[in-house]
């Protein structure tokens, strides 16, 4: 059986799962959230914590016992705290700019690309070269900080390029004749 799932999951106050046949749902101040469940886990509330027992003894039970207590917890972690993800933008005229429920980036491309923000992920950029984004599904906002990623990736010779906050590159040596 896998160890994380021994431990249960405890609900901060303000937070509350119900559990239905196929589905968990937790409710807190920030949102709700839904996750379907399979019949290889059981699911049990007991005095704020919510505790999850492999049904069969099989490989696939024990695997999903211990991910489906880790979707759980991140769920509890989202409609309590929230998520959030930053991006920084490097290179001579990159920047970021809200517009409504989008953000407009300037990344050197002949045209600004407009990235629509999907339901529930609130977007920030205190600067023209910081995107600070928010939410409570740590799935959608790891997610959305891919896709803008996504538009111009770091290059390994300069450095320019959109990365993570927390990302180091390491730049390569240029050739030499």
């Amino acid at each position: 059986m896998s160890r994380i799932a021994k431990y249960p999951v405890e609900l901060p106050k303000g937070v509350e799962a119900s559990i239905q046949a196929d589905n968990i749902t937790v409710k807190g101040p920030l949102g709700s959230l839904t996750q379907s469940l399979t019949g290889d886990v059981i699911v049990n509330e007991d005095g704020g914590k919510l505790s999850f027992i492999v049904a069969n003894d099989s490989r696939q039970a024990k695997a999903m016992s211990g991910t489906l207590r880790a979707l759980v917890a991140n769920m509890v972690t989202g409609v309590s705290k929230g998520f959030e993800r930053k991006l920084t933008l490097v290179g001579v005229g990159y920047r970021a700019a809200i517009q409504g429920d989008a953000i407009k980036l300037q990344l050197g491309f002949s045209h600004d690309v407009i990235h629509p923000m999907p339901a529930g992920i609130k977007a920030e950029c205190p600067t023209q070269t910081e995107i600070i984004l928010k939410g409570s599904n740590k799935q959608v906002v790891g997610q959305v900080a891919a896709e803008i990623r996504a538009y111009r990736p770091p290059e390994p010779y300069k450095g320019k390029g959109v990365r993570y906050f927390d990302e180091r590159v390491i730049i390569k040596e240029t050739k030499k004749k």
